[in-house]
C-alpha cells in the first residue's frame, strides 16, 4: 500500500482509510460485531493504516468496536475519532445538539481514549463547527490534549476557510475532512487552496457517494427502513434514475482501464493533490479489496480531461442531506449541498424549512447564520428564507 503524509505534518497513512461509521451505524441493521473486527484486521493485513470512527457512531460502540479490533495492531496504524456532539435535549435518540466547550472536549477524549483502547488518540477532530464556542478556544482545548500527551492531531471537519484559518494559528490543523467526490466538488473553490497554502490535508469522506458511485445502485434499488439513505433527496428514485449518467461516465472509463466505477471515482479523487487521503466505508472483505485496489488505478491526463468534460456536462440531481430529520452528522453546513436555486434542510431543535438563496461560499459561515436565524425563529412554522448568507 502506497503511503501518503498530511501536509506539512508527519503524519503518514496509508493513501485508501478506512471509514468504520457504517459498520454500526446509520447505513441499515448493524453488522455482526465480529465480522466487522475481522474486516478490520483484514484491512491492516492489506496495508491499510488509517481508520476513521467518532464518538458519536452509535453513539460509543463505533469506537468500541475500532478499538478492540485494532488493539493487536496498535503500534501499526492511526485512529481518527472526533468529538463535538451530544444528546438532544429533547430526548430525540440521535445525537443532534453541538457541545464543543473545552471541558466537553476533555470529557469526550477520556471516554475516546477507554473506547479505543489507546493512550493517544492520533487525531483528534471538531466534527462539527459549534457557533456557540470560539473556534480558538476549541483549538486551545485541544492544544492542552496535546501537550497533556492524550491527543497527537487536531483536525477539523466540514470548516469554512476562515475558521480553518483561525484553528490553525493557535493549534496546528493536520488534516481537514469534509465531503468530496466527483459528484460533490465544493471543497475545490477555496477549502483545498486554503489547505495546500497552510500545508494541512484533507481527507474526503463519502468519497463513493454513500455507495452509488459504486454503480450497485440503481433506482430500482431498495433500502433497509433504518438506513438513512432513505432520506436522501439525492437517492430518490427518481434523482437516481438522472444520476446514472455519472455512473456511465465512469464505467466507461472502468472497462477501458479494467477497474470498477468505485476504483475509477477513488484514483479520481487520489490523483487531485498528494496529501488527500479518501476513507471509503464498507461491511464487505470484496468492496474492501475493491476500494485498496484503486491505489493501482493511473489515470491519463487525458482520461481526467475525460472526465472533466463529461462530468462538465451532467447536473447531479437531489440534494445531500435529508428534507425532513433534522440535522445530525450531516451538518447545517451542507443544506446548500443540492441542485437548483434554493436548498432545502431542516436544522436541529427547528421544525422549519430553511431556505439558502444563493449558496454561501463559506460553509461556516452558512452554519453561523442558520444557528443565529434558530434563535430568531424558533417558534415559527413558516418557511424561513435567509438572502445573501455571507
Amino acid at each position: 500500500m502506497q503511503k501518503r503524509t498530511f501536509g506539512n505534518s508527519n503524519l503518514e497513512v496509508s493513501a485508501v482509510g478506512l471509514g468504520c461509521m457504517g459498520m454500526s451505524f446509520s447505513y441499515g441493521p448493524v453488522a455482526d460485531k465480529q465480522e466487522m473486527i475481522s474486516l478490520i484486521r483484514e484491512a491492516v493485513e492489506r496495508g491499510v493504516t488509517f481508520f476513521d470512527t467518532a464518538e458519536v457512531y452509535g453513539p460509543f460502540t463505533n469506537e468500541e468496536l475500532v478499538g478492540e479490533a485494532l488493539a493487536p495492531f496498535r503500534a501499526q496504524v492511526v485512529i481518527a475519532t472526533k468529538f463535538g456532539f451530544k444528546p438532544a435535549s429533547n430526548g430525540e435518540a440521535r445525537w443532534s445538539e453541538l457541545d464543543s466547550r473545552p471541558e466537553h472536549i476533555k470529557q469526550v477524549a477520556a471516554g475516546s481514549l477507554k473506547r479505543l483502547k489507546v493512550d493517544a488518540i492520533d487525531l483528534f477532530y471538531q466534527h462539527r463547527v459549534d457557533p456557540d464556542v470560539p473556534i480558538e478556544d476549541v483549538a486551545g482545548a485541544v492544544k492542552g490534549l496535546i501537550q497533556e500527551g492524550k491527543v497527537k492531531h487536531f483536525g477539523l471537519s466540514e470548516a469554512g476557510v476562515q475558521t480553518i484559518r483561525r484553528a490553525h494559528a493557535v493549534q496546528p490543523v493536520t488534516a481537514v475532512q469534509s465531503e468530496y467526490a466527483l459528484w460533490w466538488r465544493n471543497p475545490e473553490a477555496e477549502v483545498l487552496p486554503t489547505l495546500e497554502e497552510l500545508g494541512i490535508g484533507f481527507v474526503p469522506y463519502s468519497p463513493l457517494g454513500k455507495g452509488f458511485l459504486t454503480g450497485k445502485i440503481s433506482e430500482n434499488t431498495t433500502f433497509d427502513s433504518s438506513d438513512f439513505r432513505n432520506t436522501l433527496p439525492r437517492f430518490t428514485p427518481e434523482a437516481r434514475k438522472a444520476n446514472q449518467a455519472l455512473i456511465d461516465l465512469l464505467g466507461q472509463i472502468a472497462e477501458r482501464k479494467q477497474a470498477t466505477p468505485a476504483q475509477i471515482a477513488l484514483a479520481w479523487l487520489l490523483v487531485q493533490k498528494p496529501w488527500i487521503v479518501p476513507i471509503p466505508g464498507t461491511t464487505k472483505l470484496s468492496r474492501l479489496e475493491e476500494n485498496i485496489g484503486a491505489v493501482a488505478v493511473e489515470l491519463t491526463s487525458d482520461a481526467l480531461r475525460e472526465i472533466e468534460s463529461a462530468a462538465s456536462q451532467i447536473t447531479v440531481q437531489g440534494g445531500s442531506v435529508p428534507r425532513t430529520s433534522r440535522a445530525t452528522d450531516r451538518s447545517l453546513s451542507e443544506t446548500n449541498g443540492c441542485s437548483g436555486s434554493s436548498c432545502w434542510a431542516s436544522y436541529y431543535l427547528v421544525d422549519t424549512n430553511i431556505c439558502l438563496q444563493p449558496a454561501p461560499v463559506d460553509r461556516n459561515e452558512a452554519h453561523m447564520a442558520l444557528h443565529r436565524a434558530r434563535r430568531l425563529h424558533v417558534s415559527s412554522k413558516e418557511p424561513l428564507v435567509l438572502q445573501g448568507c455571507v
